[in-house]
């Protein structure tokens, strides 16, 4: 018979999945099965913070899916948009019932990325970011150094892109960029150089810029990054070399 251990390593093997499959492989497979067969586990357990996480883990691989379509140009289907909402409210849902409102934060999170991404509505979507970061904020939380990185990149987005704060958005983008380098995952580490050189290049800092991106460039190049992923990179670091060509001309 399984135990709550047994379904706990279905679990984490699911998420590395889904992060392998994300910004590697992009073959969802794996991750699916792993969580086809965490959801059978869970269902017959009484553990509902097993059942939350099961439910906001098929939530963000609804998420990376969704993603993977805009990547390649495709749109998402507003049935596929409105399935990934459902199942990171009912995983919100799931976490008060087992009174433990403080491990929602993945939760609240993907529900800020359902707004923000699929929807480009901001305004929706920082409610549950700030919800997110003062919950993985706080000093007992036991989020993950991902989860944390990812909600401060969001913010960090919030500042750069819609409330025009460049130096805030520096500010969360570094954080984001610090944490995913504490957690040595090859895979998340481009990607927050990137996001961070876009802020520096806001707040005036084009040539600390160029140097992140050639960073990440290069990072995602021996990570083995999908080639969508390397491109956006190599795409960013030749626009910021461009523009400071012309600005020396």
């Amino acid at each position: 018979m399984s135990t709550e251990h047994d379904i706990r390593d279905l679990l984490a093997a699911a998420d590395e999945a889904i992060a392998e499959a994300g910004f590697r492989t992009g073959d969802f497979g794996q991750a699916r099965e792993l969580l086809e067969a965490a959801r059978a586990e869970a269902a017959a357990s009484a553990d509902l913070s097993v059942q939350a996480r099961v439910l906001e883990l098929q939530g963000m691989l609804a998420h990376y899916q969704n993603i993977s379509k805009l990547m390649s140009g495709e749109a998402v289907p507003p049935d596929d948009v409105a399935a990934e909402e459902r199942l990171f409210r009912q995983a919100i849902a799931c976490w008060q019932r087992a009174g433990l409102d403080s491990g929602s934060a993945q939760s609240l999170f993907g529900l800020g990325l359902v707004f923000q991404v699929l929807h480009s509505d901001w305004a929706a979507a920082m409610p549950y970011y700030w919800q997110a970061l003062g919950l993985v904020s706080d000093p007992s939380a036991s989020a993950s150094q991902h989860l944390r990185s990812e909600v401060h990149r969001h913010i960090g987005f919030y500042f750069l892109v819609e409330a025009c704060q460049p130096t805030e958005a520096v500010r969360h983008l570094q954080i984001s960029l610090d944490l995913r380098e504490e957690a040595a995952d090859e895979r998340m580490i481009p990607s927050g150089l990137q996001a961070l050189a876009e802020a520096e290049i806001e707040a005036g800092n084009r040539e600390l810029a160029i140097d992140l991106l050639s960073r990440a460039v290069a990072r995602a190049r021996e990570a083995h990054l999908l080639p969508a992923r390397i491109q956006a990179a190599e795409s960013a670091l030749a626009a910021a070399q461009e523009a400071g060509q012309q600005d020396q001309g």
